[in-house]
C-alpha cells in the first residue's frame, strides 16, 4: 500500500499571546510573554499566584449564545481555533465528501472547571439534595470539543480524542497524519485545547512542585535552559491544524504551509513525573520520526523543544539533542516558545506545532526569552544556539516539534517544506 502524503493547509490559535494566528505569532516572534497575575480565581494562598491566562476572550465569537454554557471553557478555546483554521484553509465543506472528513483533538484534563464548581455547589447544598447541572458530563468529559467541532460542520469521518497528558495534542496530529497517509479521510482538523488554570488544576501542580513560584516576576518566570529555572508557567488556550492529503490540496489550489514527513512515538518508561536522565526517550523519538521520514540528522535546521523550564526536564532534552545530533547540534537552532506561551498542558503539542509551521514557512525562529548572562546551568551544553532572548533568521527546510508528557510519552513531528 503507497502511504499518501499529508499537508498542513489551515492553521487557528487561541493563546495567551493573541486570540488569533497572527497575534499569536507575532508575539511569539516579538519574545512577549503572557504571563501575569491570575484572574480566573482569588490565588492568594496559593504558592504561585501567576499563569499564561487567555485574555479579552469571548466565546461567543465563534460560538451561538446557547451552545456555550452547554460546554467548558476548554471547548470554548477549541472551537474558535477551529473555526479560524477552516476559515484560514478556505475549504468549503458543500463540495467535499464529509464522511473523508474528521476531527480528532487532544486533552489532556478536560473540562476540569465545570467539575470543579458542580462538586462546590454540591458541598455548599448537600442539604437539599444531590442537584446537578444537566450540562455538567457534557461539559466534563475531554472528548466534547472534537464532537462539537464535527456538529458545527457536519463532519462525519474518524472524530475522538487523545489523552497522553502534555503530549496529547501532537498525538492528535499525529493520528490525524495517519488516517489520511492510509487513506481513510482526506482532512483532519487536528488540534488541542486546555483550559486548568482553576483551583485544583493550579493547586495539583503547585503541590507537585512542578510550577515556578516567582510571583514577583510571572513574565520573567518562564526560563527554559537557564540554571535559575525554577518550574513551568501554566498556560491555557488551543491551537488547530488542517492536515489534508496532498493531491486533494493541490486539486482545490489550497494554500500550504509544510509537510509532515515523519512522526515518532515513544515511552520513557522510567517515571510518573520525570523524565529519564539522560533524556533516552527523547533522543529515540526524534531518531524514530527523521527515520521515518528518510532524512539524515544534519538536515534539521530548526527544533522547537518542549523546554518547559523544569530543572530535570531541560537537561534531559538537552542531552538528548545533542547526543541524537552529535556535532550538528552546534548548528541547528532550538527554542522554546514555553518561554512566551507558558506550558499548555494537553493543548502545548498542537501549539507548538503551529509556531514550528509557521517558524518554516516564514524562516524566522522565535526566541527563548528570559535568558540572561551567566545564568548557565553546568548540566547544558551552551554551544547549542538555544535562539535566546531575540528571534533568529535563518533558511530552515526541516523543522521538529517535540513534546512530552507526564508518564513517559514522548511525541515528535518532523515538518518540511513542501517540494513538488
Amino acid at each position: 500500500m503507497k502511504l499518501r502524503r499529508v499537508v498542513v493547509t489551515g492553521l487557528g490559535a487561541v493563546s495567551p499571546i493573541g486570540n488569533d494566528v497572527p497575534t499569536t505569532w507575532k508575539n511569539a516572534v516579538d519574545g512577549v510573554s503572557g504571563a501575569g497575575p491570575i484572574t480566573h480565581f482569588d490565588s492568594y494562598l496559593f504558592k504561585t499566584q501567576f499563569a499564561c491566562e487567555v485574555k479579552n476572550f469571548d466565546p461567543s465569537a465563534s460560538m451561538d449564545r446557547r451552545d456555550v454554557r452547554k460546554v467548558d471553557v476548554d471547548t470554548h478555546y477549541g472551537m474558535a481555533s477551529a473555526v479560524e483554521a477552516i476559515s484560514d484553509s478556505g475549504i468549503d465543506f458543500e463540495k467535499e465528501d464529509c464522511n473523508r472528513i474528521g476531527v480528532i483533538f487532544g486533552e489532556g484534563i478536560g473540562g476540569i472547571n465545570a467539575l470543579e464548581d458542580e462538586i462546590k455547589s454540591y458541598a455548599l447544598n448537600q442539604e437539599n439534595g444531590p442537584r446537578f447541572s444537566p450540562f455538567l458530563i457534557t461539559k466534563m468529559i475531554s472528548d466534547m470539543t472534537a464532537g462539537i467541532i464535527s456538529i458545527r460542520y457536519g463532519l462525519k469521518g474518524p472524530n475522538y480524542v487523545t489523552t497522553s497528558a502534555c503530549a496529547s495534542s501532537s498525538n492528535a496530529v499525529i493520528d490525524a497524519y495517519d488516517q489520511i497517509r492510509l487513506n481513510r479521510a482526506d482532512i483532519i482538523v487536528a488540534g488541542g485545547s486546555e483550559a486548568a488554570i482553576c483551583p485544583v488544576g493550579v493547586g495539583g501542580f503547585c503541590s507537585m512542585h512542578a510550577l515556578s513560584t516567582r510571583n514577583d516576576n510571572p513574565q520573567g518566570a518562564s526560563r527554559p535552559f537557564s540554571k535559575s529555572r525554577d518550574g513551568f508557567v501554566m498556560g491555557e488556550g488551543a491551537a488547530t491544524l488542517i492536515l489534508e492529503e496532498y493531491e486533494h490540496a493541490v486539486a482545490r489550489g489550497a494554500k500550504i504551509y509544510a509537510e509532515i514527513v515523519g512522526i515518532g512515538l515513544t515511552a520513557d518508561a522510567y517515571h510518573i513525573t520525570s523524565p529519564h536522565p539522560e533524556g533516552e526517550g527523547a533522543m529515540n523519538v526524534m531518531k524514530m520520526a527523521l527515520d521515518e521520514a528518510g532524512l539524515p540528522v544534519d538536515s534539521v535546521d530548526y527544533i522547537n523543544v518542549h523546554g518547559t523550564s523544569t530543572p530535570a526536564g531541560d537537561i534531559a532534552e538537552a542531552k538528548a539533542i545533542k547526543n541524537l545530533f552529535g556535532e550538528h547540534a552546534y548548528k541547528l537552532n532550538i527554542s522554546s516558545t514555553k518561554s512566551t506561551t507558558g506550558h499548555l498542558l494537553g493543548a502545548a503539542g498542537a501549539l507548538e506545532a503551529l509556531l514550528t509551521v509557521l517558524a518554516l514557512k516564514n524562516n524566522i525562529v522565535p526566541p527563548t526569552i528570559n535568558h540572561a548572562d551567566g545564568d548557565e546551568d553546568e548540566n547544558i551544553d551552551y554551544r547549542m544556539n538555544f535562539t535566546f532572548n531575540k528571534a533568529q533568521e535563518r533558511e530552515i527546510n526541516v523543522a521538529i516539534s517535540n513534546t512530552f508528557g507526564f508518564g513517559g510519552h514522548n511525541a515528535s513531528i518532523v515538518f518540511k517544506k513542501v517540494e513538488d
